[in-house]
C-alpha cells in the first residue's frame, strides 16, 4: 500500500547554462560617394546593439548589429572624417537540457574593433565580440515534508530542515531614454559630432510587493570635432529608474539587474554646434534570488509493517557571497615619442578567467585600451595595447562564482613622459554559491499482508552509544521509537552522550 505523503511544491529556476561566447564578424564596406577617399584609417570602435535572444532545443541563439564608427584622415582634404558601418551578427551557445520555456539572459560587448584599408573607397571592417549568457530553466519540484497517517500504520519519520539559495524568478524590460543635452560652456562649440558611447550602471534594485525597483545612470560620451580641427570629448549624466512586475519573492530578496543596449542614436542639432538629441533603447534583465527553508522527509520506517522508501536526490545550494567590487586601472602606454595631446580614449572589456588558490579567487577581466592622440610633429596616431583588470575574493574552495565586467566610467588619458597614462574603473559584480546533494524520500509504500514479528526479539538489549550516533538510528536498528528508548533511559533530550548504556525496549 502506498502511504500519503505531505507534499510542498517548490517552483524557481535552475541555471542550466553560464559561458561566454565569442564571435568575429568581418564586412567590406564601400565609402558613401558623399565623403572623400580613404588616406589612413585613425580609428574603429564599435557598439553593440541586441535585437533578440531566443531559447530553442539545445541551444539559444543572440542576435544583433556592431555599428561601427571609423574615423580616417581624408585624402586630399583636412580634418578628420567619419565613417558608419553596420554589421549584423548572430552567435549561439549550445547545452543539451535548453528548451524554449528557458529564459536568458545576455550581456554582449565589444571586445575588439579594427579595419583594413583595400584601397581608397573600400574598407574590411572586423569586431570581435563577447556574450556573457546565463540560460535559466523553470523547475518545479515537490518536495516531501512527512506522512499524512503515521501513526495507524507505525511509521516513526524524520524530517530535516535545509535552507537553500533558488532564482526564483527571471524577468525583463524594454525601455527607452530621450533628452536634449547641451555642451557646457567650457567646451568650444562642435562642427560634428564623430563618436558616441554609453557606459550603463544599475546601481540600486529592490522588490516591493510584486515591483523590481531599478535604478542606474548612463554616462554617454560624445566626441566631437571643433571648428578649427581640433577633436574634444564631452559626458553627460543620464539618470533612470524604472518598475517592472515581478513574482514570487519576497522583499528580502537579492536583485541582479543588467541593463544593455538595443539602440543608440546620438545627433547634432542643425544649425547648432552647441545641442544634442540622444535617444537609448534599453533592455534590463533581471533575476531575482532569495534564501528559502525547506523542510525535508529524509528517513523512515514502520515497528507494524515491512517498508519501502522512494528517494530523489535534490542539488541545494547556499549562497556564499555577492556584491560588486570595483578596481582602478592604471597604465602607462608606451608611445615612442612624445604626444602634444590626447583626443579619445576607450576601453573594451573581453572574457573574465577565474584562478584559485585555496580560499583565494582571482578573476581576471582581459581588456583592450585605446587611445587617438596627436603626436609632436602634429599628426594623428592610434594606440591599442591589451590590459587586465584583476580581482581578488575570498571564498571557499568548494564555491562557484559566476561573474560580469563592465567599465563603470569614461577612461581618462593624459600625456606622459614615454607616452601616455590611462585610468578607469572596471566592476566585477559576483555571485558565489556552494552546491551539496540531499537525499529525501519521494514515496512510500508497506507492505500489510506480512506485519513484523518482534516476539523473538529480546525485551530489553544494553547497547552503548557510538560516536556520533544519532537516537534516530538507533531505535531505527532495533525496530522501536526514539520516544520508548527516552523514556525507558530518563533521557531529558534525544542526543545522548557518546559511550552511555542505553536499555533499548522491545516494541510491543
Amino acid at each position: 500500500m502506498e502511504l500519503e505523503l505531505e507534499r510542498t511544491e517548490w517552483n524557481g529556476f535552475d541555471t542550466i547554462l553560464d559561458t561566454t561566447v565569442c564571435r568575429e564578424e568581418t564586412l567590406e564596406a564601400i565609402v558613401p560617394d558623399a565623403c572623400p577617399d580613404i588616406l589612413r584609417i585613425c580609428d574603429v570602435e564599435g557598439t553593440v546593439c541586441l535585437a533578440g535572444k531566443e531559447a530553442q532545443e539545445g541551444r539559444v541563439e543572440l542576435s544583433g548589429t556592431v555599428h561601427a564608427v571609423l574615423l580616417y584622415l581624408p585624402d586630399g582634404a583636412e580634418g578628420m572624417r567619419r565613417m558608419e558601418v553596420s554589421l549584423p551578427f548572430t552567435c549561439t551557445a549550445d547545452a543539451a537540457a535548453i528548451t524554449p520555456s528557458c529564459q536568458v539572459m545576455a550581456v554582449p560587448r565589444i571586445q575588439e574593433a579594427d579595419a583594413r584599408l583595400l584601397n581608397p573607397r573600400k574598407v574590411l571592417v572586423r569586431v570581435g565580440l563577447a556574450a556573457e549568457v546565463q540560460v535559466f530553466a523553470p523547475a518545479i519540484q515537490q518536495i516531501c515534508g512527512g506522512v499524512t497517517e503515521w501513526e495507524k500504520d507505525g511509521v516513526e519519520q524524520l524530517s530535516e530542515q535545509y535552507d537553500t539559495y533558488v532564482t526564483v524568478c527571471v524577468q525583463e524590460k524594454t525601455f527607452t531614454f530621450a533628452d536634449d543635452l547641451t555642451l557646457s560652456s567650457g567646451k568650444p562649440e562642435a562642427d560634428e559630432l564623430l563618436k558616441s558611447r554609453a557606459y550603463i550602471r544599475c546601481g540600486e534594485a529592490k522588490v516591493i510587493g510584486n515591483k523590481l525597483i531599478f535604478k542606474g545612470e548612463t554616462q554617454l560620451q560624445l566626441l566631437c570635432r571643433a571648428g578649427d580641427g581640433t577633436l574634444f570629448t564631452a559626458e553627460f549624466e543620464l539618470p533612470f529608474s524604472q518598475i517592472m512586475e515581478v513574482s514570487g519573492a519576497g522583499e528580502d530578496a537579492g536583485c541582479e539587474v543588467q541593463v544593455i543596449l538595443t539602440d543608440l542614436d546620438c545627433t547634432m542639432d542643425e544649425g547648432d554646434g552647441r545641442m544634442f538629441s540622444v535617444s537609448l533603447g534599453l533592455l534590463a534583465q533581471a533575476a531575482v534570488r532569495e534564501e528559502r527553508t525547506l523542510r525535508m522527509l529524509t528517513d523512515a520506517y514502520s515497528t507494524l509493517y515491512p517498508l519501502t522508501a522512494e528517494r530523489k536526490t535534490y542539488t541545494l545550494h547556499q549562497l556564499m557571497d555577492h556584491g560588486e567590487k570595483e578596481v582602478t586601472v592604471r597604465e602607462l602606454m608606451e608611445t615612442g615619442g612624445l604626444l602634444t595631446d590626447v583626443s579619445d580614449a576607450y576601453a573594451c572589456v573581453g572574457p573574465v578567467t577565474q584562478s584559485r588558490e585555496g580560499n583565494r579567487l582571482t578573476l581576471i577581466a582581459q581588456l583592450n585600451v585605446t587611445a587617438l592622440y596627436q603626436g609632436e610633429d602634429g599628426n594623428m596616431g592610434m594606440l591599442t595595447r591589451p590590459l587586465q583588470a584583476v580581482c581578488s575574493l575570498e571564498l571557499p574552495e568548494q564555491s562557484l562564482c559566476s561573474c560580469h565586467c563592465f567599465c563603470t566610467a569614461p577612461v581618462f588619458a593624459a600625456a606622459a613622459a614615454g607616452g601616455l597614462e590611462v585610468r578607469f574603473p572596471v566592476c566585477f559584480q559576483y555571485t558565489a554559491l556552494s552546491g551539496r546533494s540531499v537525499a529525501g524520500i519521494s514515496g512510500i509504500t508497506i507492505d500489510e499482508s506480512a506485519p513484523l514479528d518482534h516476539a523473538n526479539r529480546p525485551s530489553i538489549v544494553l547497547r552503548m552509544v557510538g560516536e556520533g550516533e544519532r537516537l534516530w538510528d538507533i531505535a531505527k536498528s532495533y525496530g522501536t521509537t526514539a520516544g520508548d528508548i527516552i523514556q525507558a533511559n530518563a533521557l531529558e533530550d534525544d542526543v545522548p552522550a557518546d559511550g552511555r548504556l542505553l536499555l533499548i525496549p522491545r516494541k510491543r
